[in-house]
């Protein structure tokens, strides 16, 4: 199947795991994710319909981003882990960072953003998996509370809401539970109102996942292989 054609069936999917939780597709908005695809690829998806896009490394995205400033509409997302010292160019590049885990990290993109004269969004990313391998802070955590009392500090940070990465498994509805966990630690944060916060974007569910993430409420999808197929080597 041509890209084109896994974008609308994927999108079928998503209308129809919407229906069975009684949610309207049109508040789940579909990411494709880019990493290792190369600009043809993605103009392809673009072509589609398609306008948000998430890549994993700044690195990467810096060496295409010129072959695919022409496109449109185009909003570009920082999803994967973001090392501090490349919260510059990350700035730079993206309109928004999803996978902002530590207050160090969102102090150095403020920075950055200010310098630039720009505002940018990111999403807290919760480890509700509690793995010691990937990133993203603990739920109910000192540094998720220290986030959410500092949004005011942050002047050109814009804090959107929450993103996860669940542990992996071969049964999507082993991940139903992490999905859930997240939406609950959602609604207790959106409950208390704080100042700076909004936590209007719930971001899980993949290729694989994506359908039960939708049923636990999920507002973004990442999808990357169902789009494109097999990632090509780095």
């Amino acid at each position: 199947m041509s890209i084109s054609e896994n974008i609308a069936a994927i999108r079928e999917r998503i209308d129809v795991a919407a229906q069975r939780a009684r949610r309207s597709a049109a508040d789940i908005t579909l990411m494709a994710v880019t990493k290792t695809h190369p600009p043809e690829s993605i103009r392809e998806a673009h072509a589609a319909g398609l306008r948000l896009f998430g890549e994993n490394r700044v690195q990467e995205f810096a060496g295409k981003a010129g072959a695919l400033a022409d496109l449109a509409g185009s909003e570009w997302h920082m999803i994967g882990h973001l090392q501090t010292n490349k919260a510059g160019k990350a700035a730079e590049l993206f309109g928004a960072v999803d996978s902002v885990d530590s207050v160090k990290l969102a102090e150095k993109l403020d920075a950055a953003a200010r310098a630039l004269g720009k505002k940018l969004s990111v999403l807290i990313e919760i480890n509700v998996g509690g793995e010691a391998a990937k990133s993203g802070v603990a739920p109910n955590s000192r540094e998720l509370e220290a986030l959410l009392l500092g949004a005011t500090s942050f002047e050109a940070l814009e804090i959107r809401g929450l993103m996860t990465v669940p542990p992996f498994t071969d049964d999507p509805e082993e991940a139903r539970p992490y999905f859930r966990k997240l939406r609950t630690l959602r609604d207790a944060i959106a409950a208390r109102k704080l100042p700076g916060i909004d936590m209007g974007v719930l971001s899980m569910g993949m290729s694989h996942d994506f359908e039960v993430a939708i049923e636990e409420g999920s507002t973004c999808v990442r999808v990357g292989t169902a789009i494109f197929g097999a990632r090509a080597k780095p």
